[in-house]
């Protein structure tokens, strides 16, 4: 076999894969904060492969299939998986429906990216939520709150339902959600405000322990649904041109 300098981000990405397997495994055993950390450095690895592989000129078609792959794995199967260990678990067959549903969602985006992806330069926006803001928004909902003593009890059934739901209808919808910046100044440069709304989010999510994580990936979620619907209405007003001017009073000699 053939070594070729693509082994590098290819390995990042199996490393993604690794975590995401592991997680499945921590969940199997309850450990679900464990399990989380290892979504998170799914996470990691899946920024860097793309990275090396853009800084080392080997972008490839078959780094995107692989990539794919493991996403669906780590960011699709292992986050549904915990929320069904988590609370889905007592509604039996139709709770493994229920819990699979941001595995399928993500999976259906994956394959509706691939077939879309015209180049392998960053793009500014995706179409449909991401599956890894995905997984981590699910994730942020159970450590932190459905978890957590200090999330009323009485809130936590519709709260997860909601969060599950919500998130998987927002992977497969069109609306566009912003790329995360890149750590340069050419990132800067083309979207200044979200550069800096992005730094602040980072700092509030890391100031407030995680606590803040979620309510911060809420706001990204219905951002972009709110862009939409805005723009969609704007299109479909009724232009000037068109407004019908038949009632209008006609001129007199006098005028």
């Amino acid at each position: 076999m053939r070594l070729t300098k693509s082994v590098v981000p290819n390995l990042l990405t199996l490393a993604n894969l690794f975590c995401g397997f592991t997680a499945i495994v921590r969940t199997a055993n309850n450990e679900f904060v464990t399990a989380a950390v290892f979504i998170l450095l799914a996470a990691v690895f899946d920024m860097l492969d793309g990275v090396t592989a853009r800084l080392i000129n080997s972008t490839s078609e078959l780094g995107v299939e692989l990539d794919s792959l493991c996403d669906a794995v780590s960011f699709g199967v292992a986050p549904s998986y915990m929320l069904f260990k988590i609370y889905f678990f007592q509604f039996g067959d139709f709770g493994i429906l229920i819990a699979s549903f941001p595995a399928l969602a993500g999976v259906l985006r994956l394959a509706r990216f691939n077939v879309q992806i015209t180049g392998f330069e960053d793009k500014l926006y995706f179409r449909g939520l991401p599956i890894p803001a995905a997984a981590l928004n699910i994730l942020s909902y159970i450590i932190f709150f459905h978890i957590s003593s200090e999330f009323p009890d009485k809130y936590k059934p519709a709260a997860i339902i909601l969060v599950t739901v919500t998130t998987s209808l927002a992977m497969v919808s069109k609306f566009k959600y912003e790329n995360l910046p890149r750590p340069s100044i050419k990132s800067f440069k083309q979207r200044p405000i979200f550069f800096i709304l992005f730094i602040i989010a980072l700092a509030l999510g890391f100031a407030s322990k995680g606590k803040l994580i979620f309510p911060l990936l809420l706001v990204y979620l219905f951002w972009g649904a709110f862009r939409h619907l805005f723009y969609w209405f704007k299109e479909h007003q009724e232009p000037e041109d068109d407004i019908d001017e038949t009632e209008e009073i006609d001129p007199t000699p006098f005028d």
